[in-house]
């Protein structure tokens, strides 16, 4: 390597840092300033004073953001704050094939937790329209779990519809990119204990419990539901 290529290597590195310091002091900027969806950021030449960096800099900072999708362009407006896609940007990379196995269990606890918490979301909206409905779902499933019933399928008709019922869109969208995780690690081996050969609360008890029972009843049934999940983690 000639030493022009080795200084060259040293100024994009050096490049490449400071534009993610200012990208950083840029955010602190705009929360500083309180700025909502909607509002106008800085003038670049303003942004170039206040962060003492060239427009190159500045440029790429906020083109990263634009990709971020924390701010857009608008015509005759300039660059204002929009509200970013947040779990559109997640989404690329929650690919569990891409993702270390500290992250992907973290992932599968996320989920145990999110769905035992919102039993009393979900007395609070639930109708009976909705009970009917998960009747539907779970008619043909066996009526205890053997071992644990995990179908990705089942999980998927049975856990979504419980999520649309808190009403909650933010967290039926989270639940679309768990599930893959979870199904992923349940099959490959990344949990090293066996299944316990015991019954677990199925879905259609959970029904009953909805349909019958309590906040506090249905998390106890979520929990023994999950159990083997929770015995398989937790040493």
């Amino acid at each position: 390597m000639t030493k022009e290529s080795i200084n060259n290597n040293f100024i994009t590195v050096d490049n490449s840092s400071l534009v993610d310091k200012v990208e950083a002091n840029l955010v602190e900027l705009l929360q500083s300033r309180k700025l909502k969806v909607g509002d106008v950021i800085p003038k670049e030449i303003e942004l170039v004073e206040l962060l003492g960096v060239s427009r190159t800099v500045i440029r790429e900072a906020i083109t990263r953001l634009r990709t971020m999708g924390i701010i857009e362009s608008k015509k005759k407006k300039g660059s204002v704050i929009t509200s970013p896609d947040i779990f559109g940007i997640m989404s690329k990379s929650m690919n569990p094939h891409i993702l270390n196995e500290e992250t992907l269990k973290e992932i599968f606890e996320i989920r145990l937790v999110l769905e035992i918490g919102m039993a009393d979301f979900i007395f609070q909206k639930i109708t009976p329209k909705d009970i009917e409905e998960l009747k539907e779902i779970v008619k043909n499933e066996p009526a205890s779990s053997e071992s644990h019933l995990f179908n990705i399928e089942h999980e998927i008709k049975f856990h979504g519809k419980l999520y649309e019922i808190t009403g909650n869109k933010t967290m039926k969208t989270f639940q679309k990119m768990l599930l893959p995780i979870f199904d992923y690690v349940h099959n490959s081996g990344l949990l090293k204990k066996e299944v316990q050969k015991r019954k677990f609360v199925s879905h259609k008890g959970l029904v009953d419990i909805l349909e019958n029972g309590s906040p506090e009843l249905f998390r106890n049934g979520m929990r023994n539901h999950l159990e083997n999940h929770f015995a398989r983690l937790i040493s």
